[in-house]
């Protein structure tokens, strides 16, 4: 039967042993101190950034200040948390709305010096600027969806809690890629809808997917959802995407054709973006307002990117691991596929054999960012 009960457990942040406690406890201390350490901030951020970091460590969790535009909405969600430890608060919640209140801290949502300013520009273009870009050959298909699905690996704010470097060596826990490229080549016209995840590395690879898409008319049109402004480290936003752009065209050879392939269907309403506001909401799919459903459900397939999108899709719940996929996307309006590295606890759609074998391996498959996936849901 469909899980849309959402009957597993949702992990909280206070079992030390859990994924959640070394994420509030060690990640977001961190990340407060390289955001106060890298700008210029005056003495009211300092003293905010400086404040929120001994709020998370020892103080009950605070809603936003008196004069925050999102004041109203968000005391509405967290009416059952604040005033309680943060990590008494679902994972989920409580790491989206850590990013709202290191926002507030800087300042970024008050007219001012700081006003708009993304603290966390400073990482995302050093990433982009690393960045090779390498176009595969048209008949590379499959290249072009694992490109897409590895280049999640950079995440900024996963390397922030990482140590050394990353790679692939674990493989993917489960591969529907087969079935995504069959689905694309049946039927028409297509309209898909790419989740965007991560900017730099990760959105060039997503780019070069969605120009493909479109070059080889699998898709008529591409929607790509963004986020309205920053979050999550490196999620990617519009101006993020423009980064992209000019960084393909700064390139040699092809990849500045697809620079030119993609402005141009942008200018023409063949890919279309998107940022809503519930892609900063603290929630799971399973809460997303009508006219984003209406929107997903005229995709002939949306694909979602990345770990955090995973959780949202499938709820950040303690599923075992061998729950079908299908089951807990089914309430999802329309054909819908995953492309992720795995980077949190949450995963379904993984066979017995699969799990048993790699929970016998003894590492962190679940968070280790070595493993990822390809599932789908038709």
């Amino acid at each position: 039967m469909p899980r849309g009960d959402l009957d597993a457990p949702e992990p909280l942040g206070n079992d030390p042993s859990g994924y959640g406690w070394k994420v509030l406890r060690e990640r977001t201390p961190k990340l407060i101190t390289e955001v106060r350490d890298r700008h210029p901030y005056g003495p009211e951020q300092r003293r905010a950034l400086d404040a929120l970091r001994e709020e998370i460590a020892s103080g009950p969790m605070r809603p936003l200040g008196e004069d925050a535009p999102d004041r109203a909405r968000w005391d509405r969600w967290g009416a059952a948390y604040f005033d309680r430890p943060w990590a008494d608060a679902p994972f989920l919640w409580w790491e989206s709305y850590f990013y709202r209140r290191l926002l507030g801290a800087v300042g970024f949502f008050t007219p001012g010096p700081w006003y708009w300013v993304d603290p966390f520009e400073y990482w995302k273009a050093a990433e982009l600027r690393d960045a090779t870009v390498a176009v595969p050959a048209a008949e590379e298909r499959q290249a072009l969806l694992l490109a897409s699905l590895w280049g999640n690996q950079a995440d900024l704010g996963f390397l922030f809690g990482a140590a050394g470097d990353l790679d692939a060596s674990g493989g993917l826990v489960a591969d529907d890629g087969a079935l995504v490229w069959s689905a694309l080549d049946a039927g028409g016209p297509h309209h898909v809808g790419v989740v965007a995840d991560n900017a730099g590395r990760e959105l060039l690879a997503d780019l070069l997917l969605i120009d493909h898409l479109l070059r080889t008319g699998l898709a008529v049109t591409v929607t790509l959802h963004l986020k309205p402004h920053p979050y999550y480290v490196s999620d990617a936003t519009t101006a993020d995407l423009v980064a992209c752009l000019r960084r393909l065209a700064a390139a040699d050879g092809e990849a500045a054709a697809v620079e030119r392939r993609l402005s141009e269907a942008i200018g023409g309403g063949r890919l279309r973006l998107r940022a809503h506001a519930f892609s900063c909401a603290p929630w799971s799919y399973h809460r997303m307002p009508a006219d984003l459903a209406e929107e997903f459900g005229g995709h002939t397939l949306t694909i979602m990117k990345g770990d955090l999108n995973y959780r949202r899709l499938v709820g950040d719940r303690a599923w075992p691991a061998t729950t079908p996929f299908a089951e807990v996307t089914a309430y999802f309006p329309g054909p819908v596929a995953a492309l992720r590295t795995l980077k949190s606890d949450v995963v379904t759609g993984v066979d017995a054999a699969t799990l048993s074998s790699l929970d016998a391996s003894g590492g962190d498959w679940r968070t280790g960012g070595t493993h990822g996936l390809i599932q789908a849901r038709l």
